[in-house]
């Protein structure tokens, strides 16, 4: 595992398209291009389950997409509409890849700013060269970048996304929780606050998955997935930690020669520590991929980008007596609030979070882009 599998707006900038600027012109073409290709070819997934020519594994996997989206609208108070009901064979393995970026001696990523979402951490392209090519050009100029492949994305509700072959390869509970993740986008979604929205859904998936395993599969498919969520936190901790250290030193004012080699060791000790945290593991090796393809920071930004803020967010749930629709209004309520004040509620609730009890573990990263 080492990068994210989904991302929650690449496709609704797509509606944009037409009065976009000049200078925005491509990028929001392919996006539209994309985007309309996958409506075109959604299929009821009812129906490719009755094709005669559908492989009987396809079929067991999309009966149980449709249970598991079933069960996010009944249980978990998420929209009831098509989204996940209709199934596209998108004949690649990644539906988009998305561009992080960040100067060289800063953690907090680029922005960029579109119609009606707002501002978000990334960028997406449908075409994986297209991603590379920009990711170049701001290398270029001196930037930090990481390309990273999304197998699902959400349009916040604009259109009914559909399930998409890219998420196949999936165990059950990544499916669930791509599914939840999704879909808690287009429950709640703060403009301008890619964080907020990233550790809402991640939260939202990680409560969905602890209940759909609860209600369905019984104690031994809890334990296999509280051992994920573990290696998860563990490994969003020593990299946050890494983004903190790397924070004090790019504002220490150094000159640019010694900043730059004391940022090689800062990276080359959170190897080290990734190499003990995998001995504890017993060699377990689901991150190495995300540590063998390029450690800066814009990789490293795009893990806080997820998050930081979900132990905040577990505070806000356990406040609303863990009942999911007072949950989303609270989170709705700070989309209400301005960035000062709603940073301000935040960092409160990130202190209790680290006063009253250990975090436990999170949903930081699942799914593999090899990588996951």
């Amino acid at each position: 595992m080492s990068a994210r599998l989904r991302t929650c707006v690449l496709g609704v900038i797509a509606i944009g398209a037409t009065i976009a600027g000049c200078s925005s012109l491509g990028y929001y073409a392919q996006a539209a291009r994309g985007q309309m290709q996958l409506l075109r070819h959604r299929e009821p997934i009812t129906e490719v389950i009755e094709q005669p020519d559908t492989k009987e594994s396809l079929k067991a996997t999309l009966r149980l997409v449709l249970e598991i989206r079933d069960y996010a609208s009944a249980e978990l108070a998420l929209p009831d509409n098509n989204s996940y009901r209709t199934y596209v064979d998108i004949k690649r393995p990644y539906v988009v890849w998305n561009l992080f970026a960040a100067p060289e001696f800063s953690i907090d990523p680029k922005r960029w700013c579109f119609p009606w979402v707002g501002c978000l951490s990334y960028k997406g392209y449908f075409d994986e060269a297209k991603a590379r090519a920009a990711g170049d050009k701001l290398a270029a100029e001196g930037d930090d970048v990481y390309v990273g492949g999304i197998a699902a994305y959400s349009t916040l509700g604009h259109f009914d996304d559909p399930f998409l072959s890219s998420m196949l390869r999936l165990d059950e509970n990544v499916t669930a929780g791509i599914v939840f993740h999704e879909l808690a986008h287009q429950r709640v979604y703060i403009r301008d606050d890619t964080e907020l929205n990233e550790a809402f859904a991640s939260l939202v998936e990680e409560e969905g998955v602890e209940r759909w395993l609860t209600a369905r599969r019984g104690p031994e498919a809890l334990v296999s997935w509280h051992q994920r969520r573990e290696r998860e936190q563990a490994f969003a901790d020593i990299v946050d930690a890494a983004r903190k250290r790397l924070g004090e030193l790019y504002a220490s004012g150094l000159p640019a020669e010694q900043m730059r080699a004391r940022k090689a060791e800062e990276i080359d000790a959170l190897r080290a520590r990734y190499s003990e945290l995998k001995a504890s593991w017993g060699g377990y090796a689901g991150y190495d991929a995300w540590f063998d393809s390029g450690l800066n920071n814009a990789r490293i930004s795009s893990v806080a980008t997820y998050q930081r803020l979900v132990p905040a967010l577990r505070v806000l749930l356990a406040d609303a007596g863990n009942d999911l629709p007072t949950f989303y209004a609270r989170v709705d309520a700070l989309g209400g609030l301005t960035a000062a004040e709603r940073s301000k509620q935040l960092d409160a609730l990130l202190a209790r979070a680290g006063s009253e009890a250990p975090s436990t573990p999170g949903s930081a990263l699942s799914g593999s882009t090899n990588g996951r």
